[in-house]
């Protein structure tokens, strides 16, 4: 099974530019804690979550009506590709303990999300996603 049949399409960005208050807003209003952060052409250059709002932002006394997604946002983004094997995307879940993967198709524009869940529903495989979910929820090493 490829990502392209289980994942959530349809997703929307915030851009770097916007403050963090625009960007916790739309969380609310989509009922998410992830949104991907895209530049020109919808091309993705990092990653928000609420968690980076309240650490990286709030807890360092930052004003959320005033600093940008820039300035706390995760550049480095885990990703795979639309045509991927479902087995290739938990395999990236597994290996870097995340439950969310942002879906590329080929010229590298975002196009999905895959969560661990759909993972879980969409593709029937128990032993996929019990395998991955373990892994996800071990312990996370030193540094991350």
């Amino acid at each position: 099974m490829k990502v392209h049949e289980v994942m959530t399409r349809g997703v929307e960005c915030v851009s770097p530019d916007d403050t963090l208050q625009r960007a916790a807003q739309k969380m609310k209003n989509l009922d998410v804690g992830p949104l991907p952060v895209c530049g020109d052409n919808d091309r993705l250059v990092g990653m928000l979550t609420d968690r980076d709002i309240v650490v990286r932002a709030v807890a360092e006394g930052r004003s959320p009506a005033s600093a940008t997604v820039r300035e706390v946002m995760t550049p480095e983004v885990v990703y795979c590709f639309e045509d991927d094997s479902a087995e290739e995307a938990a395999g990236k879940m597994r290996e870097r303990q995340i439950r969310r993967l942002v879906v590329l198709n080929r010229d590298k524009r975002l196009v999905g999300i895959v969560s661990l869940g759909d993972l879980a529903v969409e593709t029937g495989n128990e032993r996929l996603a019990g395998h991955t979910l373990e892994r996800v929820s071990e312990p996370a090493g030193a540094g991350r």
